[in-house]
């Protein structure tokens, strides 16, 4: 299914944390949006593969996802080789996105950084038409590659190159995140504490769309860098 936007994550949360609100207002505006985790996040703390799936899928069907993919690439343990980037070519060429979102550069998590350069040599490689790859339906696929890949900013605060004002839809973003209940705050909940279960996270949370939303005078925002300087036909698109 071709969607114009794919938001990719090394763990089925990071999406959700991070750019969800971006989805959100895109889907406002008539585009269409799917999820790719890579792993299963299998090496968290908290809950099991099977919970974290079934929290995934829950989220997708919360935002209104036109699908969620997850793969088997390890959890921590994955190695920037063929054997993985080649899934994820696959995956972009299936659905064809013209945007691709993805783990922010570096980060407090090594994996986020280490899957942010393999998700955009992905995105690269699958332009290459002497990469063949084979689909679902026993098919070669067509090369594509997307105009363009943005890396979305998680625990680490870096200055962002451009914002996108999610106000209307924080609300929606953060009920999202909740649905990953094994993960996150709840007053009941039961488990051992991690950096992100408690109720100081979720402040966090809304301090950093805060932050960001400040510098284009909106109540929230969410921050997004990029390898290459965006172009703009208009100079009035700028806030």
């Amino acid at each position: 299914m071709k969607v114009d936007i794919l938001a990719i994550g090394i763990h089925p949360d990071d999406v959700e944390l991070s750019a969800s609100g971006t989805l959100l207002a895109h889907q406002a505006m008539g585009k269409s949006f799917g999820l790719l985790d890579l792993s299963a996040g299998e090496l968290g703390t908290r809950g099991t593969p099977e919970i974290r799936k079934e929290e995934a899928m829950a989220s997708a069907k919360l935002l209104g996802a036109a699908f969620r993919r997850q793969l088997d690439i390890p959890d921590g343990l994955f190695e920037h080789k063929p054997e993985n980037w080649l899934k994820i070519v696959r995956e972009i060429r299936a659905c064809q996105p013209e945007i691709v979102l993805c783990n922010a550069i570096d980060d407090r998590h090594p994996d986020h950084g280490r899957a942010a350069k393999m998700v955009a040599d992905a995105c690269f490689y699958s332009g290459l038409s002497k990469i063949e790859t084979v689909g679902d339906d026993g098919f070669p696929q067509d090369k594509w590659r997307p105009k363009a890949v943005y890396h979305y900013i998680q625990d680490r605060h870096f200055k962002a190159d451009f914002v996108v004002d999610i106000t209307p839809y924080f609300s929606k973003k953060m009920e999202a995140i909740l649905t990953f209940r094994s993960q996150f705050y709840e007053p009941d909940m039961k488990g051992p504490n991690t950096p992100i279960s408690g109720k100081d996270f979720m402040d966090f949370m809304e301090g950093k769309a805060r932050v960001f939303g400040r510098s284009i005078g909106a109540q929230y925002a969410e921050g997004f860098t990029c390898s290459r300087s965006p172009g703009v036909q208009n100079l009035f698109d700028l806030t």
